[in-house]
């Protein structure tokens, strides 16, 4: 494996275990620290070589569609005083699943290319 990859793995994997931790004050904390850990737990077994092409590209496309669903028809940016505190709260929602959808579907696509 590519050595920047490697580092990316392991970068964000602390980084989805810091957004983890992180979700301790959310109102439905549980879900978010499941989503952000497994999304750490698939970043470091990529970053160690542990893991088949499928398991990233199954949750990446599974955030994907998480951020379609949550993304609000009004998006008000992320910011509170941007605008309704729902809104700005699905929006950091849906874009926190985007971001780990891009990851991970960038993971699987390399471990693809190694195959």
């Amino acid at each position: 494996m590519n050595l920047l990859f490697k580092i990316l793995g392991y970068v964000f994997a602390v980084l989805f275990t810091v957004g983890a931790v992180l979700q301790y004050n959310d109102p439905d904390s549980l879900n978010w620290i499941i989503i952000y850990g497994v999304a750490a737990l698939i970043s470091l077994l990529f970053a160690l070589n542990k893991i088949v092409f499928v398991i990233p590209l199954i949750f990446g496309v599974i955030s994907f569609i998480g951020f379609i669903y949550l993304y609000p028809s009004d998006f008000q940016g992320f910011d509170l005083n941007d605008g309704d505190i729902v809104t700005v709260e699905l929006g950091r929602e849906a874009f926190g699943l985007l971001i780990i959808s891009i990851v991970l579907l960038v993971f699987a696509f390399q471990s693809k290319k190694k195959l």
